[in-house]
């Protein structure tokens, strides 16, 4: 079984697989509404992609919010990229990009049966519980070293 490589999407054929992905985790497989997944973060923010063998299996973006932190968001694996690090990958993968980029903290709105994977990366869960898209979601933090 490969180990994911993550790449910073530049071109268009990398950033319409983002958008496949998203697609088919977010709208096919967790019903969120099509209007809903698609925002205007999604013109400035940061993309990036995992692959497995050469074949894109996950995605995540990262937006610099102006005051030293980034959120981390839209992060999607497809089944194919499960249970092979490619999560974790693409999360370490964002604090890079977010260090580079002269960042302190990455934020993130985690789905609240994703917060045990998020809590193993060293993030914080903080507030109250809200609905993003009819799915739980926590805020959550992460200081970069």
């Amino acid at each position: 079984m490969s180990k994911p490589q993550i790449r910073q999407v530049l071109d268009e054929r990398d950033r319409a697989a983002v958008f496949v992905i998203r697609g088919a985790v977010f709208v096919a497989e967790q019903q969120v509404p099509i209007e809903e997944e698609w925002d205007e973060r999604d013109t400035t923010a940061a993309f990036l992609l995992a692959l497995v063998d050469g074949v894109p299996v996950g995605t995540v973006r990262l937006v610099d919010q102006g005051d030293g932190s980034g959120l981390l968001g839209r992060m999607a694996v497809l089944p194919a990229g499960r249970g092979r690090g490619t999560g974790a990958a693409l999360v370490r993968a964002a604090e890079d990009l977010a260090r580079e980029s002269g960042l302190d903290r990455v934020e993130l709105h985690a789905q609240t049966h994703a917060l045990g994977f998020y809590e193993r990366l060293g993030y914080t869960a903080h507030g109250e519980e809200f609905m993003d898209a009819g799915i739980p979601h926590l805020h959550m933090e992460h200081k970069l070293g």
